[in-house]
């Protein structure tokens, strides 16, 4: 399941999200925390991430809050993506049935002009 739902501090040079909690909670060593700030003047992203993260006052509550809000918002896409399906099937059924009328129209057509004359 995990494989299906990446992070999206996976696949870029910016800090993970534990990286992120342990600078603001003040557990990384004085080389880490410089490298943050370095990365931090250049990228709008974590610059934000880490501004929303400094502004709540329970820090040791960030990680679970984080891990629920995962979840929720997994669950709210794996439902959007059972309600889409049926839609998508009936689309393709459509197709479907418009191509196999346009084949037997070209069939007709092809005999009914070509082979009686």
């Amino acid at each position: 399941m995990k494989a299906s739902f990446d992070d999206i501090f996976v696949t870029t040079t910016c800090p993970s999200q534990e990286q992120l909690l342990d600078y603001v909670q003040g557990k990384l060593s004085p080389e880490e925390r410089h490298a943050i700030e370095l990365h931090i003047t250049d990228c709008e992203m974590c610059s934000e991430a880490l501004e929303g993260l400094m502004a709540i006052q329970q820090k040791e509550k960030i990680p679970g809050w984080l891990r629920q809000m995962k979840w929720e918002t997994l669950s709210k896409l794996r439902r959007k993506s059972r309600t889409r399906r049926p839609v998508d099937f009936k689309i393709s059924l459509v197709v479907i049935v418009c191509a196999v009328i346009f084949l037997v129209l070209a069939l007709f057509w092809t005999y009914y002009f070509y082979v009686r004359k």
